[in-house]
């Protein structure tokens, strides 16, 4: 039996949820070395890949849509302590739970907060490459971590959709 303090801190799903956040981290920061240093982007410039999808390089030092950019050491620093955060916060909630899908969700969630707090670590910047446009509009240009956070994000919104259990009652 496990001590009382590590319950908090590890439950039956909490390895599903490692290895998911694992897998997510790895396939992220795998991608984008290969993207910088073997593809080399920056130096390729804008590459189509479809008539909605291009591959691009753009340093992102805000957060999603490039919304609070900081490119002060303090600010980078911000972003990333939010990240560690959430990471933790993710781990204990994790701990807690008993279905499968929202294990692997907050795996995948805090998989991809930690490879981009690795690029803010590392660059100063998170490396952004799927560029979406469609009609001469261009919308949003992501990286693996961002695609990890969005499928962990909706397993959770399914999970709490479909999972099938009953909100809490007052009522006998």
């Amino acid at each position: 039996m496990r001590p009382a303090a590590l319950r908090h801190l590890w439950g039956p799903l909490s390895a599903v949820g490692a290895a998911a956040a694992v897998v997510a981290l790895a396939a992220d920061q795998l991608h984008k070395w290969w993207m910088i240093y073997v593809y080399q982007i920056g130096e390729r410039g804008k590459v189509a890949l479809g008539p909605f999808l291009d591959l691009v390089m753009v340093w992102n030092e805000g957060i999603s849509y490039g919304l609070f950019p900081q490119g002060s050491p303090t600010g980078r620093a911000l972003l990333i302590g939010v990240a560690v955060a959430a990471v933790v916060a993710l781990a204990l909630w994790l701990a807690k739970a008993e279905r499968l899908i929202p294990a692997i969700s907050m795996g995948l969630i805090a998989g991809g907060a930690m490879g981009n707090a690795i690029d803010r670590l590392l660059y100063g910047a998170v490396a952004d490459f799927f560029s979406l446009h469609a009609f001469g509009f261009y919308w949003y240009i992501f990286n693996i971590a961002d695609v990890v956070i969005v499928a962990g994000v909706a397993g959770l919104i399914f999970d709490l959709l479909f999972s099938g259990h009953k909100m809490v009652s007052n009522s006998p």
